[in-house]
């Protein structure tokens, strides 16, 4: 049997606008105990893209940067067995949810929620969707492309411009205060 895997405590503040959920860090990220580390993963890249920042910024920077233009980041799984890093390894029997139903109705401000891949969306709807207050099932959802590097399907700039798309408009009417308030300390969950 797999040793049972823990993801990271979310990266939200009172100024998140969208949150951004993964299925579960893969072994480079538990390794370094920062989201996205794996060096091909292309999900630093493209948010430094569209929020303006340095992808190869120190980790607390660039997190600061995602809090401070209103992104949240947080998994859909909070633990798992999993052998490897890849989403098809995942045991689903073995799947604990993290208290997103939670993370939503202490940030009202949420406005839409985006997946980084297809895992993280069926895994949401299967154990998270059912859970949710009416505010919160409402808002609007959209699967994004995974930015792993085993979603070789799409190259990294067919990704960032998908991302860029699908974003830019949930980021596009942020409150001018919000963006003016600068970097905030991430907060955990729950």
């Amino acid at each position: 049997m797999t040793e049972r895997i823990h993801s990271f405590d979310a990266l939200v503040d009172r100024n998140a606008r969208i949150l951004i959920l993964g299925s579960m860090p893969g072994l480079a990220s538990l390794a370094q105990m920062h989201y996205y580390a794996h060096p091909r993963n292309a999900f630093w890249p493209i948010m430094a893209s569209l929020l303006g920042f340095a992808a190869d910024a120190d980790y607390r920077e660039r997190c600061r940067a995602l809090l401070a233009g209103g992104v949240a980041l947080w998994d859909v799984m909070a633990s798992c067995r999993r052998r490897g890093s890849l989403d098809a390894a995942i045991d689903d029997t073995s799947i604990v949810t993290n208290d997103i139903a939670g993370l939503l109705r202490g940030h009202p401000a949420i406005r839409a929620v985006f997946f980084n891949g297809s895992k993280a969306e069926q895994c949401f709807r299967r154990h998270v969707a059912p859970a949710l207050d009416p505010r919160s099932a409402a808002l609007p959802r959209q699967r994004l492309p995974s930015t792993s590097p085993a979603h070789a399907g799409l190259s990294r700039e067919a990704k960032r411009e998908i991302w860029q798309t699908l974003l830019s408009q949930a980021l596009a009417t942020l409150p001018d205060e919000a963006l003016a308030a600068g970097p905030r300390q991430p907060s955990r969950a729950g």
